[in-house]
């Protein structure tokens, strides 16, 4: 089969999770014996360089010149157009959402991946000139099939967007579950007293603060545990004056920054992981915690219950005190720290990224099928 992705997300992307999915997808697919070309054009992004390079078409810059990142998007559009209509694919992945569809063949099957309703569900967080939620709308409606990355975010295509359910399957992510469990353990990391561990972007809906408020009602805890926030810049100023409101001792709220191996080395090293957000997706980091034997605590909401399972303890991520309630079940409990190591060992091994090519890979076959 001949399978075709398209520019845009290694466009947008210098790194993050949905260029990451794709070129995961990608070399699984090969795996699978199956002719795949990846339409990149004039591209920033990283995780292609870890791909054949004779799958690759398009050249990588370090980054785009400054607001020349609009130009390169229209560039790419009409080089990619022009050249996925000569290679002539049995089907086309649309790596994101786009107001441009590819026009000159209009006779090949087309599918995207939906990863989550963020933009629909917390407007109110992006501003009026993010066109996101229209492009995905217009997206949904052009393609032959839409692949969901939860059973969470396909309820809310259907409920937001009016899809029809048989126009959507849903296929999990997957975790490396080996990369995770073998790390380089010479790695640098801060870790010197026992710590709590969160993972990511803090702003909005990733109700960070929900998690200084409910340490903040502990002294126990902040006198036993620090608290670090891996990635997702470093703290602002607004972040730093909350954070000292809260009372924490100097150091004792932590930004850190680094590769995936000191990421890996925080996993394993962290007394527990800590996913507060109001609204997932889907939601990859608990899984990388299960894979290292980290003890999940997350929030009961919209896809994680369906991703964690039974490995996890949750919380009601609007209240602070059901947080503390949740961190403190766990960290003072050894038996339930065993508990949930154990389960998320298990859990991890339903997610794999050859799992999730072969599914995909089916819903490829039906759509062409379905096309003719």
């Amino acid at each position: 089969m001949k399978i075709a992705l398209d520019n845009q997300i290694f466009n947008y992307q210098s790194y993050g999770g949905i260029s990451r999915y794709y070129s995961l997808l990608a070399k699984e697919l090969l795996l699978l014996n199956q002719d795949l070309d990846i339409f990149a054009g004039i591209h920033q992004n990283n995780y292609l360089s870890g791909l054949p390079e004779n799958i690759i078409w398009g050249i990588k810059l370090k980054q785009y010149l400054p607001k020349s990142r609009r130009f390169f998007q229209f560039l790419n559009h009409h080089l990619a157009n022009t050249k996925i209509r000569k290679w002539k694919p049995d089907i086309i992945h649309e790596t994101y959402y786009s107001s441009m569809p590819f026009s000159n063949y209009s006779n090949i099957p087309r599918v995207t991946t939906v990863y989550d309703m963020i933009h629909e569900l917390f407007s109110e967080k992006f501003s009026a000139r993010d066109k996101t939620s229209d492009k995905k709308r217009e997206t949904v409606n052009r393609v032959n099939h839409i692949i969901s990355i939860s059973n969470s975010t396909k309820k809310d295509l259907i409920e937001l967007f009016g899809v029809e359910e048989k126009k959507i399957s849903v296929i999990h992510l997957g975790v490396d579950s080996f990369s995770f469990l073998n790390y380089d353990q010479n790695s640098t990391s801060e870790a010197t007293r026992p710590f709590l561990l969160y993972v990511g972007e803090r702003r909005g809906y990733k109700n960070f603060n929900a998690v200084l408020k409910a340490i903040s009602q502990s002294n126990q805890l902040k006198n036993e545990f620090d608290l670090v926030a891996f990635g997702g810049g470093s703290f602002s100023r607004e972040e730093n004056a909350f954070i000292s409101s809260m009372g924490f001792l100097e150091n004792r709220v932590r930004q850190v920054n680094g590769s995936d191996e000191i990421l890996k080395k925080m996993y394993h090293q962290a007394s527990a992981f800590i996913y507060p957000s109001l609204y997932e997706g889907f939601g990859l980091p608990p899984l990388e915690a299960m894979a290292c034997s980290c003890p999940v605590i997350a929030s009961n909401t919209s896809s994680m219950p369906e991703v964690i399972g039974d490995a996890g303890e949750y919380f009601n991520p609007n209240s602070s005190e059901d947080i503390r309630r949740a961190i403190e079940a766990v960290i003072y409990s050894p038996s339930r720290i065993i508990q949930l190591k154990d389960r998320g060992i298990k859990r991890v091994s339903f997610f794999g990224w050859d799992k999730c090519a072969k599914e995909t890979l089916n819903v490829y076959k039906k759509i062409i099928k379905d096309s003719k």
